[in-house]
């Protein structure tokens, strides 16, 4: 449902700052990209538009992980990260697009590091 933002103060004050909602939570990948809309003979489609992948250069390395057998990347998130669901910023920070080969391989070395822009001390 859309409110209009002329009857709904909270949505009125939303619109005036630079506050905006956003349809992904704060750890998601997606959080913070722009919403587009493409006119189709069929109706508008609503999108996320293209998340390009920072370059591991960005990232500031606070740990370096050696894979077990039997290790899985959201459980290596989840211990080192606090969270599995960010999963994604190990993949970003080792340059792969396909989560599972991380961990593919014992013994591989996974880069742990601070979300992108961010430098300091270890977590």
């Amino acid at each position: 449902m859309t409110t209009d933002p002329t009857t709904d103060p909270v949505q009125a004050m939303l619109a005036q700052t630079s506050l905006q909602r956003s349809l992904f939570s704060p750890t998601s990948r997606y959080y913070g990209l722009p919403i587009a809309t493409l006119e189709t003979a069929d109706g508008p489609v609503i999108y996320v538009k293209r998340r390009f992948v920072p370059p591991p250069e960005r990232f500031q390395t606070i740990q370096q992980y050696i894979v077990q057998q039997g290790d899985r990347i959201d459980n290596i998130a989840a211990a080192h990260l606090g969270d599995p669901t960010l999963f994604w910023r190990l993949c970003d920070a080792n340059r792969t697009m396909q989560p599972w080969t991380l961990t593919d391989s014992p013994g591989t070395m996974v880069l742990i590091t601070m979300p992108e822009g961010m430098t300091g001390n270890a977590l």
